[in-house]
Parts: C-alpha cells; structure tokens; sequence
C-alpha cells in the first residue's frame, strides 16, 4: 500500500483501538527502522512536509533536518534500536491523532551499552506525523512552557536548535545516503 492509500484509509478511519487497525500500523514499522539506523529515503514519507521533530538534544522542523536527525544515528552510535514498546493511539478529531509509544531503547557507544527508557508522542494529521516528541525517561521536554523559569526554558530551547544545525550541517543538510 503507498503513502497516498495509507493517507486515505487514514482520513476515513472512524474509530481507534489500542489494538491495532489505526493508523500507528502504518508508522511504526518505519519509525523503528529510523530508531534502528536502518532508514531510507521512503521512510521519511511518515512526515509531514513541515514536521516538527524534539528530543532532549535536538529540535528540527522540516523533512530535511529531521533526516539529518536520525542519518546521524548510526556516526554516534554502533547500535540503535527500540528493543520492546508498546503503543496507545488515540483519534484527537476527524483525521488526527495522537500516538503514544512507550519504548525501551538500545543503544552502544565507545563499546559501551546504553539503555534508555522514553516516551515516542506522535501527533499526526492527513495521515502524516506533524509533530514527533521523543521525551527520554518519560520526562516531558524542557521549554519556555514546562519550566519554572521561562528564560530556562528557552535557553534549553535554543541549545536544541542550535544542535539540530549543527548536525543538520554536518549530514549534507538531509541529503539521502548513497546504500
């Protein structure tokens, strides 16, 4: 099934379940392939044309930076992967919901294993994530709206940036890799 059918099953989707026939059958397999460095080009076909993508360390709005996000993946890391997850989808109006993927993930650094527990909330639209959040130990993401101090807040969200372009330099500005 292609992206534009997908879209469609999506858009006359009445109802969601925990149980699976929404639309988190169509994202997720790709999700864990961008997770596990093992993303294509297609992969990114989950996104919106202006998606937004945050974590602890980055924060990147468009296709092109949210490429550069997870093709950076596998120069940090020698492994990646979500390992168990489980997912509540939830139908927020007519053609929108929210995913929610409660994940454990691994990773390994300089030799060293790394897992981490995090909270994946997907916001999609039409058929296509919108926002994607990626909240590390379930913690929400610091931000001028979750912090006591609102100047916090934006200096966290200015490091995010700031590192997002930094990376997104680095990876040839989301350019696909040549497999």
């Amino acid at each position: 099934m292609d992206y534009e059918q997908r879209a469609k099953v999506f858009q006359d989707h009445k109802s969601f379940s925990n149980s699976g026939g929404g639309i988190s059958e169509f994202i997720v397999p790709h999700l864990l392939k961008l997770y596990g460095s093992r993303a294509t080009a297609r992969d990114f076909e989950i996104y919106a044309p202006n998606a937004t993508f945050e974590d602890p360390l980055m924060c990147a709005h468009g296709v092109k930076q949210i490429k550069s996000a997870f093709y950076s993946l596998p120069k940090v890391f020698s492994e990646s992967r979500i390992v168990e997850y489980t997912i509540q989808e939830n139908a927020t109006g007519p053609g929108k919901a929210e995913i929610l993927i409660d994940n454990k993930q691994h990773y390994k650094i300089f030799g060293k294993d790394i897992d981490l527990v995090s909270l994946i909330k997907l916001k999609v639209e039409g058929g296509q994530v919108v926002h994607h959040e990626d909240w590390w130990d379930r913690k929400p993401l610091k931000n001028r709206d979750t912090t006591n101090l609102p100047l916090v807040g934006r200096l966290a969200e200015y490091t995010r940036r700031g590192s997002m372009l930094i990376t997104h330099v680095l990876m040839g500005f989301g350019k696909d890799p040549s497999h």
